[in-house]
């Protein structure tokens, strides 16, 4: 996971220069998820199953609605990133995937194992968004 993010943040900074060089981050996203798709339909066909469409009715709609999200995301980013910066975009990123995940976790949501937000990961929390906050305020 820690190498995942490290090519996540490549990823995105990658992908909102792009934005800028094209002086049209919503182009540019495009282009980048055009290029995905077609990665994931190679990677998809290396593991090729004709059952998953059949499974793929036992899928409730809304959570194919994670692929929109995904898409957004990555147009938020690319916008944002290039008027904040890297750094401080990726922080805070990282902060709200902190929260949100305390929750999920503690509600079991998504098929999630239940871990209950304990004083201690609150704390934890609360370091991680002092954190943030000095980091993206710091001059």
């Amino acid at each position: 996971m820690l190498f995942i993010g490290v090519i996540l943040t490549l990823h995105l900074t990658m992908n909102a220069q792009v934005g800028v060089i094209l002086k049209n981050s919503k182009m540019g996203n495009a282009i980048f998820w055009t290029i995905g798709a077609i990665t994931a339909i190679i990677i998809g066909l290396t593991a090729w199953d004709p059952e998953v469409f059949a499974r793929a009715k036992e899928v409730p709609l809304w959570l194919f609605t994670a692929g929109a999200m995904g898409a957004a995301l990555v147009f938020g980013i690319a916008w944002t990133m290039p008027q904040i910066g890297a750094g401080p975009a990726i922080i805070i990123m990282i902060a709200g995937q902190i929260i949100t995940g305390l929750v999920v976790s503690h509600f079991g949501a998504f098929g999630s194992p239940v871990e209950p937000i304990s004083l201690m990961k609150l704390f934890g929390a609360l370091l991680l968004i002092t954190g943030v906050g000095i980091v993206t305020l710091a001059k």
